[in-house]
């Protein structure tokens, strides 16, 4: 197949949703050769954070000269993104000739594999066949049944536990992090990061009860200050000071601390990784759509958050920006998917702003304009900054909704679009002059 055929039937294999079980990923490796044998990986699930934590190990690994594979969910604009070996991302031609190999093993299968499962055998392949020396892999959801926790992993780490896809994982934060403790393996190194007393609970009970060594978040490493500016990082083997890292907000300090915990272990295990390739790696992380300024006058921030916990960790960025520029105007572009706890996201946000824009992402199971208006309203009874009318404006498409933010805004003010990584994945496709992968989520 050509790369469009290909993507074509990748958005295809969308149709059989989300399934949890190991079942059908663990037949279609087996009929592969069982490429996730054939290279060490590291293995980083959590509500939030997992994403940034990935990319961080990634590159301090690499720093290191180690040939690294990260694999990561959702893509922003080009699937390719998903499947990295050093930094790069997959080439087209290798999707292709991939993904025939794969639709020939999956012939005769009880069921034909979800897109997550057939996206998760590709990526194995591709490092596998990459000869990587060590892949860092993310978890696509929850985590005990997620497609990639086939792997024995050198190490794993939790990096943060809240409420989210609940129709999957439940309801409460118990189980959810029962879930996603489901990554804990016998015997196997568990980093965990800032985790609240019930998350904590569930998880060390697992950890116990399958003799996993664990490295917590305040007892066995910390780290304080500020990612840009210069953090220190502290453990039971090394201490780090003046760490900088590009990300910013103090959450990305957690998720910098449990990267640098977890790639502690792994000198246990054969690949040492020395301070200056900690400093150089932090340094380099490249991470997009996580309050990334991608212009400036007027400031331009795109942040993926859409629960509760990320609108928290954006809304204390919020509140420093205001601090540092009390004269600059807040403008926020929101778009968010029906299945998400839209009122409890927007509640912590739409105080801090001067006014809002709603739109859609273009994804069917997104939440309109019209219904995110009235969220708004539930949220905060249309009250915004320091108490005053918060201005809504309903504008349905994101590329005409990022334009109508910009005609708002004088050159020193302050655009937000968040909500959802799919909103921002269509911002920048806009940016970028380029089309979006029919493939979304």
């Amino acid at each position: 197949m050509a790369y469009h055929e290909t993507l074509e039937f990748l958005f295809s294999l969308q149709k059989h949703g989300i399934r949890p079980g190991l079942a059908i990923i663990e037949a279609l490796l087996a009929r592969l050769g069982r490429p996730e044998r054939r290279f060490p990986s590291v293995h980083i699930g959590g509500t939030n954070g997992k994403g940034s934590t990935a990319a961080m190990a990634a590159s301090m690994l690499r720093a290191a000269g180690y040939r690294v594979g990260l694999y990561t969910s959702p893509h922003l604009v080009d699937f390719r993104e998903r499947i990295r070996v050093d930094g790069d991302d997959i080439p087209e031609d290798r999707v292709a000739a991939l993904a025939d190999r794969l639709r020939q093993a999956m012939e005769g299968l009880e069921r034909a594999p979800t897109f997550f499962e057939f996206t998760t055998a590709m990526a194995f392949e591709r490092f596998a066949e990459s000869a990587v020396d060590l892949a860092v892999v993310e978890v696509g959801l929850g985590g005990r049944f997620d497609a990639t926790n086939v792997l024995a992993p050198l190490a794993s780490a939790i990096t943060t536990v809240s409420i989210d896809h609940v129709e999957y994982l439940g309801r409460t934060v118990r189980d959810i992090a029962f879930e996603k403790a489901g990554i804990v393996k016998a015997r196997t190194p568990l980093v965990t990061g800032r985790l609240t007393a019930d998350a904590e609970d569930v998880i060390r009970q697992v950890a116990a009860d399958r003799g996993a060594p664990r490295l917590r978040w305040g007892t066995d490493f910390r780290a304080a200050g500020d990612p840009l500016g210069g953090f220190r990082y502290e453990s039971v083997r090394r201490t780090f000071d003046r760490l900088q890292c590009p990300l910013p907000g103090a959450h990305q300090v957690d998720n910098a601390a449990c990267a640098v915990s977890l790639i502690e272990t792994l000198a246990d295990k054969g690949f040492p990784v020395s301070e200056a390739a900690v400093r150089e790696g932090l340094a380099r992380t490249h991470w997009e759509g996580r309050l990334e300024t991608v212009e400036r006058r007027p400031t331009v921030v795109l942040d993926g958050g859409h629960n509760a916990a990320a609108a928290a960790a954006l809304a204390e960025h919020l509140a420093a920006a205001r601090r540092d520029r009390p004269e600059a105007r807040v403008i926020l572009v929101v778009g968010m998917m029906r299945d998400k706890d839209r009122t409890g996201f927007l509640r912590a946000l739409a105080p801090l702003a001067d006014e809002i824009i709603v739109t859609q992402p273009a994804l069917a199971r997104a939440t309109s304009a019209e219904e995110l208006a009235a969220d708004v309203v539930e949220a905060c009874g249309g009250i915004g900054r320091d108490g005053g009318h918060l201005p809504i404006h309903r504008v349905p498409v994101p590329a005409e909704a990022l334009a109508h933010a910009k005609r708002l805004a004088s050159a020193h003010d302050l655009i937000y679009v968040t909500g959802s990584l799919m909103l921002v994945g269509d911002v920048k496709a806009v940016l970028r002059g380029c089309s979006l992968s029919p493939i979304r989520g």
